[in-house]
């Protein structure tokens, strides 16, 4: 019964190292298109996700069907705002608008390390960034040479994992996200553009 409170974090040992290493991981969005496949509860979405840069920076995250039908089209400025343009009326909640936002945010790996610090266990680097509710954590090889995951928690455990993996010119080949205590996962398969 104490075993279930106590932290996953709990044997992590804080350094003075530089948390300006996971930068580095940061995709290069310019114009991505991933195929891709998501799993809410008892309902499955699939079809292409585009990441593109605009003129102003912003990066614009819009998820359509292979025919066009739109289900979301989203913005995030450079300095971290957040703005959405449409989201499919079925899918119109609060709720899910801050999930899929915080999800997008954990990908694009901006994250705001003024208040971050380094922490180690024995075979991995962990930049920690606090948070309202928790911690986000970018795991990394001790070295931060590769990007392992990146996890979202409260203070006990992981609530959403990331994996971004295979990067290739800036940008990951493959992205997924999993909600740890309910059926949502994200999964996407980067796509060559027919020209």
């Amino acid at each position: 019964m104490l075993t279930g409170c106590k932290s996953v974090y709990k044997g992590l040992q804080r350094t003075n190292d530089d948390v300006n290493c996971v930068k580095q991981f940061s995709p290069a969005f310019n114009a991505t298109l991933y195929s891709t496949q998501v799993n809410i509860l008892k309902h499955h979405l699939s079809g292409l996700l585009f990441f593109k840069q605009m003129p102003d920076s912003s990066l614009r995250v819009v998820f359509a069907n292979e025919m066009g039908f739109k289900f979301f089209d989203f913005e995030f400025d450079r300095q971290g705002n957040f703005t959405k343009h449409y989201l499919l009326p079925k899918m119109d909640k609060k709720a899910v608008v801050k999930t899929l936002r915080q999800d997008f945010e954990l990908v694009l790996l901006r994250p705001d390390l003024s208040q971050a610090h380094v922490a180690t266990d024995n075979n991995f680097r962990y930049v920690v960034v606090p948070t309202e509710k928790g911690n986000n954590y970018y795991i990394t090889d001790s070295a931060c040479t590769k990007l392992e995951r990146i996890e979202k928690s409260s203070v006990r455990k992981p609530v959403v994992k990331v994996w971004m993996q295979h990067y290739t010119q800036g940008t990951p080949d493959s992205i997924r996200i999993e909600h740890q205590n309910f059926r949502f996962n994200i999964s996407l398969q980067k796509t060559e553009k027919k020209q």
